[in-house]
C-alpha cells in the first residue's frame, strides 16, 4: 500500500515538475511527504464514508423490518375477519411515507441545512425529489423513521377507517406533519433544534432516537385519528346505539402473532437506537454504539419483566389467582423499555 502511494505521488510530481523530467532528483521530500500525507487523509477519509454509509444502510433495514412487527402484533389483536384490513393498513403505511417522505417530506425535513446554517426557519426549501442530495443512505434512515412513526396509527385505528382515508392519512403525515416535526428538532435550523446557533432557552432540545419526533408525533396523531372516529362499533353501543352495561371485549385472535412481533420489534430497535448514532467512525462513536445496544437490550428485558410482574400482583389482588398473561408482557414492554431507554441516553 505505502508503495503504491509512493509510487503515485512520484508519477505526480515528476509530471507537474517545470522541466518535465521523470527523475525524482528534482523532488524535495517536502513535497513528497505533502503528497503522501494527502493521498493518506482522501483514502481515509473515502474509507470512513463508506463505513459510515454501511452502517445507515444495515441499520435502515432493521428499522424497516420493524414494519412487519407492527403488522404481526397488529394481526395478532384483531380479530379474524379484520386481519386483511389491518395487514393492508400497514402495508400502506409503507408505501405512502416512501412516496410522501421522497417527494417533499425530506426537503421539509432537512432541505438547505448546509446553505442556510445560521438561520431559524420553519421548513426546509431545498433538496425536493432529493434534488442535490448526495448521501442517500441518509434519506433510507430516515424515511424508515417516518415510516415508523406512520405505522403506529395503525393500530389504534384497527378494524375501522376506509383504505383511501388511511393512504391519504399516510401521505399527508410523511409530506407535512412529520417533517416540520423533524425539521423543528433535528435540523440545524430547527427552533428546537440544540445545534442550532442560537438554541431556544440556551440548550435547545435533544432528542436522539425519536423519542418525541417519532414517538410523540405517531401517538399524537393516533390520538386526534381515534377521537374523531370514536370506538369499535359495538364495543361500548349495541346495534341499536344504547348504551352497554359493561363494554364489549375484543379479544386478538393470535398470541403467537403478537409474540412474534415482539420479538421482531426488539430485534429492529437495535437499529433504530443504535442507528441513530449516525457516523461509526466520528471520535469513539464506535464505542458509544455498543453502549447503546446494551441499553436497548437491558431496557427491554427489564420493561418485560417488571410488565409481567405487576400484571400478575394486579391479578393477584382481584381474583386470588396468580396467573402471567403474555399479552401484558408482550405490550408494555415496549413502553417500558423505551423509557428506560430514553433515560439511559441522557
Amino acid at each position: 500500500m505505502s508503495s503504491t502511494t509512493y509510487q503515485t505521488c512520484l508519477a505526480n510530481l515528476n509530471s507537474n515538475s517545470d522541466n518535465g523530467a521523470t527523475s525524482s532528483t528534482n523532488i524535495t521530500t517536502e513535497a513528497l511527504l505533502e503528497c503522501i500525507s494527502n493521498t493518506i487523509d482522501t483514502t481515509q477519509h473515502d474509507s470512513h464514508s463508506s463505513i459510515d454509509a454501511s452502517f445507515l444502510l444495515y441499520a435502515a433495514s432493521l428499522v424497516f423490518f420493524m414494519q412487519t412487527g407492527f403488522a404481526m402484533i397488529c394481526a395478532g389483536c384483531v380479530r379474524v375477519n379484520n386481519i386483511q384490513n389491518t395487514l393492508l393498513k400497514n402495508l400502506l403505511d409503507a408505501c405512502g411515507a416512501s412516496l410522501g417522505f421522497y417527494t417533499v417530506g425530506y426537503a421539509f425535513a432537512f432541505g438547505g441545512s448546509l446553505a442556510d446554517y445560521g438561520k431559524t426557519t420553519f421548513i426546509g426549501k431545498d433538496n425536493f425529489f432529493l434534488m442535490g442530495v448526495e448521501n442517500n443512505s441518509f434519506w433510507l434512515f430516515q424515511f424508515a423513521f417516518c415510516a415508523t412513526s406512520a405505522t403506529i396509527i395503525a393500530g389504534t385505528l384497527a378494524e375501522r377507517c376506509q383504505m383511501t382515508a388511511y393512504l391519504a392519512y399516510s401521505i399527508m403525515l410523511a409530506a407535512f406533519v412529520y417533517p416540520v416535526v423533524v425539521h423543528s428538532i433535528w435540523s440545524p435550523q430547527g427552533f428546537l433544534s440544540a445545534h442550532n446557533p442560537n438554541p431556544l432557552w440556551g440548550s435547545g432540545m435533544v432528542d436522539f432516537a425519536g423519542g418525541s419526533v417519532v414517538h410523540l408525533t405517531g401517538g399524537m396523531t393516533a390520538l386526534i385519528a381515534t377521537t374523531i372516529l370514536g370506538p369499535r362499533a359495538g364495543r361500548f353501543y349495541d346495534l341499536r346505539g344504547e348504551v352497554l352495561e359493561e363494554p364489549r371485549e375484543f379479544t386478538g385472535h393470535s398470541l403467537a402473532l403478537q409474540c412474534l412481533g415482539t420479538f421482531i420489534l426488539w430485534f429492529g430497535w437495535y437499529g433504530f437506537n443504535a442507528g441513530s448514532i449516525i457516523s461509526l467512525t466520528l471520535d469513539d462513536n464506535y464505542l458509544v454504539v455498543s453502549h447503546i445496544a446494551i441499553n436497548t437490550t437491558l431496557s427491554a428485558a427489564a420493561g418485560c419483566v417488571m410488565s409481567l410482574f405487576l400484571s400478575t400482583i394486579v391479578g393477584v389482588h382481584f381474583t386470588g389467582e396468580v396467573t402471567f398473561n403474555l399479552q401484558y408482557a408482550s405490550e408494555f414492554r415496549f413502553i417500558h423499555s423505551y423509557t428506560l431507554f430514553e433515560i439511559a441516553t441522557l
